[in-house]
């Protein structure tokens, strides 16, 4: 239970790191399921061409953080609005893959390449031998290795560097930071470029956890990934946190449906629905914290 777990919501935690920074910076990351979609549509065939999941993912993800910058770029410099521009670019990336696809396959539907060796889960013996701990941490895909160390450097470069500390003066107040010498709109560029390149690996782990690329896979996960940053407090911790739990919620949503107790559209709904109320309940909590200054 604990292992597919784990396995299952490594998408969403990469997602939500990415969505955190975006948020630390002052900016909503609404463009977060559009570069999922692209990242997971792109990782495929570029991984299909060159043979290797490893450039499929690299590739794909350097090319999101450059395509994020640019974004960024584009909202500075035109004052577009950076929430229309991100749910602009969520709207584009489905027809953005759907015509490619049908362009290079003559498909809308799933994409498949039974010559494509998918990465297989890592083993690590010193770890294997010591009991519950070697059956959780080894024999993991590398996607579940790849969100952990993501989470890992996210939480000690925005909480314990000079570089997280000016992140969060940028979202707090971009005018008092510009007095003191920070370029707020550098920061909120880098941070753009770092959610898109983590939205991206989320598409990609999302792709090659099922083993075939499928239009709509993403599901609205980036949207859940803006969620768990504000269920988790806004921390990096509190964020993958509420991406174990969506996570969790899922898979007893797809339990009950195999076992027929609750309609098919309403279990579909559990995510959603634990969302509101785990907000309510954090926002609640938030509310009482500054009443009682704690």
């Amino acid at each position: 239970m604990i292992q597919n777990l784990l396995t299952a919501a490594a998408p969403l935690m990469l997602a939500s790191l990415g969505a955190l920074f975006t948020e630390l910076a002052g900016t909503l990351g609404v463009f977060i399921e559009g570069f999922m979609t692209l990242g997971s549509f792109f990782a495929w065939i570029i991984a299909a061409r060159t043979g290797s999941v490893f450039w499929g993912c690299g590739i794909t993800a350097l090319c999101a953080a450059l395509a994020g910058w640019a974004l960024a770029r584009f909202v500075r410099c035109t004052g577009a609005n950076p929430f229309i521009t991100g749910l602009a670019l969520n709207l584009a990336a489905g027809g953005i893959t759907d015509s490619l696809s049908t362009a290079w396959f003559g498909t809308k539907g799933v994409l498949r390449n039974p010559g494509m060796t998918l990465p297989g889960p890592l083993h690590f013996p010193l770890i294997e031998g010591i009991p519950v701990v070697g059956t959780i941490l080894s024999g993991r895909s590398p996607f579940v290795y790849t969100a952990w160390a993501c989470t890992l450097i996210g939480a000690f470069i925005i909480g314990r560097t000079r570089l997280g500390l000016r992140l969060r003066a940028t979202g707090l107040s971009p005018a008092a930071a510009a007095e003191r010498g920070i370029h707020p709109e550098w920061y909120r560029e880098g941070a753009w470029a770092i959610a898109a390149l983590l939205a991206a690996l989320a598409g990609a782990a999302l792709t090659f956890r099922v083993g075939a690329y499928t239009p709509g896979g993403v599901a609205g996960r980036g949207w859940i990934a803006l969620a768990a940053v504000y269920l988790g407090f806004r921390r990096v911790w509190g964020s993958a946190a509420a991406a174990l739990v969506f996570t969790l919620a899922e898979h007893i949503g797809l339990g009950l449906q195999g076992l027929g107790a609750l309609p098919a559209t309403a279990l579909l709904g559990i995510p959603s629905a634990l969302a509101l109320v785990l907000y309510t309940l954090s926002h609640c909590v938030g509310k009482k914290r500054s009443l009682t200054g704690r």
